[in-house]
């Protein structure tokens, strides 16, 4: 607990208004890759709490739309388009297309993780279904130029999610922002250029 009141970060998402200290870790990547641009359509995986929507909908601006879709209930943010429920699930996808208002997604950013049990071997498992699933979406429901931004986390399990991306994206680079905490073995991965879209 005191590291997390002393942790400048959390200081800094306060100050801003954001819901937490993840939103720095878009605003970094962002600021480096230049992902998220005026009107275009965003949906964001595993929104809640909500920072990550709120960079989003900043930087998109009224011509564009977020959706936001999480298994847990999420405070509303102004102008954007938030779905509680798995998007795995017929029903909610459809939400999230009618949401989308036909058009496929130029951006699908997944923050996702799993509850950590502190087993290593079952915590990284569940970690690549995440990413699994985060990137059978994508290539369902992106543009054909659009991007994938995913937490992925080091150890068993990588290498498959990454050769994974690489064999659905034609551009695939990794990115540590320095808003992760040091002791965190997350890393995210940056897909651009579908290969090939998948038909649902």
């Amino acid at each position: 607990m005191r590291e997390h009141v002393a942790d400048p970060y959390v200081q800094r998402a306060q100050a801003a208004g954001y819901r937490s200290r993840a939103a720095f870790k878009l605003l970094e990547i962002d600021a480096k890759d230049k992902l998220i641009q005026g009107g275009q359509h965003v949906v964001d995986l595993g929104a809640a709490p909500g920072s990550w929507s709120q960079v989003l909908i900043e930087r998109i601006g009224k011509e564009g739309r977020v959706v936001a879709v999480d298994l847990l209930e999420m405070v509303p943010i102004a102008g954007v388009h938030a779905i509680q429920g798995d998007f795995r699930e017929d029903g909610v996808l459809e939400q999230m297309e009618a949401a989308l208002a036909g058009r496929k997604a130029d951006l699908v950013v997944s923050d996702m993780a799993p509850n950590l049990t502190g087993v290593d071997a079952t915590d990284q498992a569940r970690s690549a279904h995440l990413c699994e699933l985060a990137l059978q979406f994508a290539r369902t429901h992106l543009s054909a130029e659009g991007a994938l931004l995913m937490k992925s986390f080091q150890g068993a399990g990588f290498a498959e999610v990454l050769a994974s991306m690489r064999a659905a994206f034609r551009s695939v680079v990794s990115r540590k922002p320095r808003a992760s905490r040091d002791r965190s073995t997350e890393m995210y991965l940056l897909g651009r250029g579908l290969v090939g879209p998948l038909d649902r």
